[in-house]
């Protein structure tokens, strides 16, 4: 379509752009000229037939001073150098001249009128030829008139040329525009149609846009296709492990069996919990449930409930501060995970008789907070939430709170370690 790279589209656009305006400026300029030259014959015309049949010349010759009219004597008698003078009162122009150049005074001897060169004096009368004042402005008006026009035409030629150039780029851009990247679909790769932009620049950003828009929607269904598939192929041996672990139940078991199965429930809910963070990362849709509404405390209370077992043996206190009641718009499942791996942390980084554990829930915000020393004072200092030290899920949660518009922060020191969720 386009047989010139952009480039040199561009460059041909300003050459054709600077050689049309130059063009017309030099005709402006040419006529303008003419104009002028057709004007003072005119009017020197016009004067000679006014004072028919005695003509005057306007141009005449003086070789003395006291010819000179009236009002240039006194001037002339000043001796003034050779050049042209302009008397605009008078409507006069005089050119003086030297009409003897043999007599020079040497280096050394003062100019006197005796050794004075003899001067000649032309003078043009221009009363009747120049323009009055109103004319000049009026031709003033119309100069400005005139370049004020010219210069919009050349406005308005070099943004027609440059649209013309930069055409496939505007194209392109608005075809980009209308696909959303929140919710690409197979077909949205089909739009660039990098066919119709030539082999340029703009046709390699196209191609390229392509083939990118391609292999993403490619990935996005196969993250669609091994999401489905994962969901059920993993959650499909937990949901057996925990029904085994109810029938286990009902039988008579000794103490020492109460406790493995205890251990082997806990691990299979982890298990399951791991698998539900896991998964809920993994998916780029899931089927609007980033909107929902629902309320924090019970979801603080159920991982309070489900991360006991880890306090116990430990004489640690768990003090619950619940200061608001707030409710939060995303995903109701997301949320309870980044809790339960806040509750996990402090329950299973906080040493015996090193609480209390102070939950706090506020109206925005949720604080959990655990002691690593006795003697707990204000000062502490964020940190990046590590993928280790504090708990592999803490990188998983600031990606959680990244994914459903929620902070995530972790503030630490030498004794205490505070956790803020906020949204």
């Amino acid at each position: 379509m386009y047989r010139h790279s952009l480039r040199k589209r561009v460059a041909i656009a300003f050459a054709i752009c600077v050689a049309v305006l130059s063009m017309v400026w030099g005709f402006a300029f040419l006529a303008a000229i003419r104009l002028s030259e057709d004007r003072v014959l005119t009017q020197q015309l016009q004067v000679a037939a006014e004072s028919y049949p005695s003509l005057t010349t306007n141009l005449r010759g003086y070789d003395d001073v006291a010819s000179l009219p009236e009002s240039l004597r006194e001037w002339a008698q000043t001796n003034p150098a050779e050049g042209l003078y302009e008397f605009e009162s008078e409507e006069l122009h005089v050119a003086v001249l030297s009409t003897d150049n043999e007599k020079l005074p040497t280096d050394n001897e003062e100019p006197s009128a005796e050794n004075e060169s003899p001067r000649a004096f032309v003078v043009f009368d221009v009363a009747g030829i120049e323009a009055a004042s109103s004319e000049d402005w009026w031709l003033l008006l119309v100069i400005i008139g005139v370049v004020g026009t010219l210069g919009t035409l050349g406005f308005g030629l070099g943004v027609v040329v440059m649209r013309r150039a930069v055409a496939p780029v505007v194209q392109l851009a608005k075809v980009v525009a209308d696909i959303d990247p929140e919710h690409l679909s197979d077909e949205d790769h089909k739009r660039i149609e990098s066919g119709r932009f030539g082999d340029d620049e703009v046709g390699l950003l196209a191609g390229t846009i392509e083939k990118t828009l391609q292999r993403i929607s490619a990935f996005v269904e196969r993250e669609r296709y091994f999401t489905d598939s994962a969901s059920h192929e993993l959650r499909t041996p937990i949901t057996v492990i925990t029904g085994a672990l109810e029938l286990l139940e009902q039988s008579d078991l000794s103490a020492t069996d109460v406790k493995a199965l205890d251990r082997v429930r806990r691990a299979t809910l982890d298990m399951r919990t791991t698998i539900e963070m896991f998964l809920c990362l993994a998916r780029e849709t899931d089927d609007g449930l980033y909107d929902k509404q629902f309320l924090v405390m019970p979801l603080v209370s159920h991982a309070i409930d489900q991360q006991r077992y880890l306090l116990s043996g430990k004489f640690v206190d768990v003090e619950i501060d619940e200061l608001a009641n707030p409710s939060v718009c995303g995903h109701p499942q997301a949320f309870s995970i980044a809790v339960n791996n806040l509750v996990r942390n402090a329950f299973e980084h906080t040493l015996d008789g090193q609480g209390p554990i102070t939950i706090r829930l506020k109206e925005h915000e949720l604080l959990v907070t655990n002691q690593v020393s006795r003697d707990a004072d204000e000062r502490h200092t964020q940190i990046e939430p590590p993928s280790h030290g504090y708990g592999l899920g803490l990188g998983i949660v600031q990606r959680l709170c990244e994914r459903n518009g929620w902070s995530f922060s972790l503030l630490a020191d030498e004794k205490r370690v505070v956790a803020l969720l906020s949204w």
